[in-house]
C-alpha cells in the first residue's frame, strides 16, 4: 500500500507493509509500527530496508518505509539535513494514523537514521533503530556525529558493520560511551556501510537479513510492551 505525503518540498510517500496475523491475513491492529527512512544514496529498496519490510509483518509489526520528496521527484542528490527533517516530519501524521494508538518506532539507514535520531523527540518515537549510522565521513573521524546518535531520550538500537568506513561497530560503541544501556550496538561481522559482507565472510546476505529481522523484531517488541 502506498500513501502520499504532501510537504513543502513536494510529495513524498509511505510504502506500507501491514502487520499480519498467524494465518497471513491482515491484522486489525499492529503490535507496533516501524517507520523507516532511506539513505542519501538511494531509496526504500535498499536490501536492509526491504528485508525488514518483508520479515517483520509476520510478527505483527507494520513496516512503513518513507520516501523523501527528492527521491519521489527523481533527483539524485539529497538536500540538506533541515530539509530531510522537514520531509520526514510531514509524514508523521500519516504514520500515527496507521499506528492507531500503538507505539511507533522510528528508524532508518545511514542519513535516514540521522533524521530519525534528530526528530525522535518531536515525533514521540517509542524507540529508534539505526541501520549503518554514519558516525563520520570516511577518513574524517574528527567530524563526528555522536551528538545526533545520543540525542534521543528513548532506547536506540544500532546495527553497524565491522567494516563500515563511516564508522565501524567498535567506533560507534566507543561513541555511545556510558549511556546506561540506552544505546545498544549490534555488530554485523564483516559488513560495510551497505551492510553487505564479502564473498568469504561467514555471514552472507541471507544471514545478514535474518540477523537484522531477529534483532529488530525483538527490539520493537520490547519497545511496544505487552
Amino acid at each position: 500500500m502506498t500513501v502520499p505525503v504532501p510537504s513543502a518540498a513536494g510529495p513524498g510517500r509511505l510504502l506500507v507493509s501491514p502487520a499480519l496475523d498467524d494465518d497471513g491475513s491482515p491484522r486489525p491492529h499492529p503490535r507496533a509500527v516501524l517507520w523507516l527512512g532511506h539513505g542519501a544514496g538511494g531509496g526504500s529498496g535498499a536490501p536492509d530496508l526491504t528485508a525488514l519490510a518483508e520479515g517483520l509483518p509476520g510478527h505483527g509489526i507494520t513496516v512503513v518505509r518513507h520516501e523523501q520528496p527528492w527521491v519521489v521527484a527523481g533527483r539524485r542528490v539529497a538536500p540538506r539535513p533541515a530539509a530531510l527533517d522537514a520531509g520526514w516530519l510531514a509524514a508523521a501524521p500519516g504514520v500515527a494514523e496507521l499506528a492507531g494508538g500503538r507505539p511507533v518506532v522510528a528508524g532508518g539507514r545511514s542519513a535516514g537514521a540521522r533524521v530519525a535520531c534528530r526528530t525522535a523527540g518531536t515525533t514521540g518515537a517509542a524507540a529508534v533503530v539505526c541501520l549503518a549510522f554514519p558516525l563520520h565521513p570516511p577518513g574524517r573521524p574528527e567530524r563526528g556525529r555522536a551528538e545526533e546518535l545520543l540525542g534521543p531520550d528513548v532506547p536506540v538500537l544500532v546495527l553497524q558493520g565491522t567494516r563500515d568506513p563511516f564508522g565501524s561497530a567498535d567506533e560507534v560503541t566507543a561513541a555511545a560511551g556510558d549511556t546506561a544501556g540506552r544505546v545498544e550496538v549490534l555488530p554485523v561481522d564483516g559488513a560495510d556501510h551497505a551492510l553487505r559482507t564479502g564473498r568469504r565472510a561467514a555471514l552472507g546476505a541471507e544471514g545478514v537479513a535474518d540477523l537484522l529481522c531477529r534483532a529488530v523484531e525483538e527490539f520493537v517488541a520490547a519497545a511496544a510492551g505487552p
